[in-house]
């Protein structure tokens, strides 16, 4: 879909702070985030549903978020890694990892926009980890 967000982002269209990418996936930090280090992981087809995905690609997104979430919970030092699956604001299937301390914490009320700077660094530490 050309006017789908995450269609531009995983095509190079529009740049982000990228953790990770394969042929299927793209990985990268939320520019708002609920809390530090909020990953999304993006299948690079588009799918609008997220179960409507074929079968390859949505175990490639798990295996990808099981791999992901450790060296998250790691770099951010977060107590977990909550995962949400809502895909309402985007209408491309998506996962997010959100690093979290307290069981109340994935609340998109909290979010609030992260500084080029504060994604750049986070980038660099989730990176350094994979």
């Amino acid at each position: 879909m050309n006017d789908c967000i995450f269609c531009k982002i995983a095509s190079k269209e529009i740049p982000v702070d990228l953790v990770y990418e394969d042929e299927r996936i793209i990985a990268f930090l939320d520019m708002k985030p609920i809390n530090p280090g909020h990953t999304l992981i993006v299948p690079r087809e588009h799918v609008d549903h997220f179960f409507d995905m074929s079968l390859p690609v949505y175990q490639h997104v798990f295996d990808m978020a099981k791999k992901i979430a450790p060296k998250l919970k790691d770099a951010m030092g977060s107590a977990r890694i909550g995962v949400l699956i809502e895909g309402l604001d985007v209408p491309h299937a998506h996962v997010h990892l959100i690093p979290i301390n307290g069981g109340r914490e994935i609340d998109h009320e909290r979010a609030r926009m992260a500084t080029p700077e504060e994604l750049k660094e986070i980038t660099e530490k989730i990176k350094k980890s994979l």
